[in-house]
């Protein structure tokens, strides 16, 4: 979770989110971060860049036994990405409000979609928070001045 966490600070301008992604030995497949707003690409989130890499990295869409850790609770999009890549271990740190692995939607549970990952949530909860908190407050911040 920390290497999601650091990826997540480079997110400069960006949603402060990370990703990262072990195959089942624990070797590191790929490392990203939201490239939404730079690259203004809709689906440039930490989680889609990382599958893609991860993807490649093996030669296969197939990512069966394989973890990814996510500084934010994913998106729909995220999450239907990393059930469809069949990843088989899912870790988070913070909710979000807008989130579909159990704060708005569940599709990562959801047995009508095959096989369900393992899911950890809350993993260094706080300090992933705090980098969205953060982040929003700035904006917030600028937009008052």
């Amino acid at each position: 979770m920390r290497l999601a966490i650091s990826q997540a600070m480079k997110s400069a301008d960006e949603v402060p989110v990370g990703a990262a992604i072990y195959d089942c030995e624990g070797n590191l497949l790929s490392v990203a971060h939201n490239t939404r707003e730079s690259t203004y690409d809709p689906t440039g989130h930490a989680e889609i860049l990382a599958l893609r890499e991860a993807s490649r990295s093996l030669g296969s869409w197939r990512l069966e036994g394989s973890s990814i850790f996510i500084s934010l609770e994913p998106c729909v999009m995220c999450a239907g990405a990393i059930r469809n890549a069949r990843v088989s271990f899912v870790t988070f740190g913070a909710y979000n409000p807008l989130g579909a692995a159990g704060s708005l939607y569940d599709i990562l549970r959801d047995r009508r979609l095959g096989s369900v990952p393992e899911i950890t949530s809350g993993v260094l909860e706080q300090e992933c928070e705090r980098l969205t908190h953060n982040f929003f407050a700035s904006k917030r911040d600028g937009a008052r001045q």
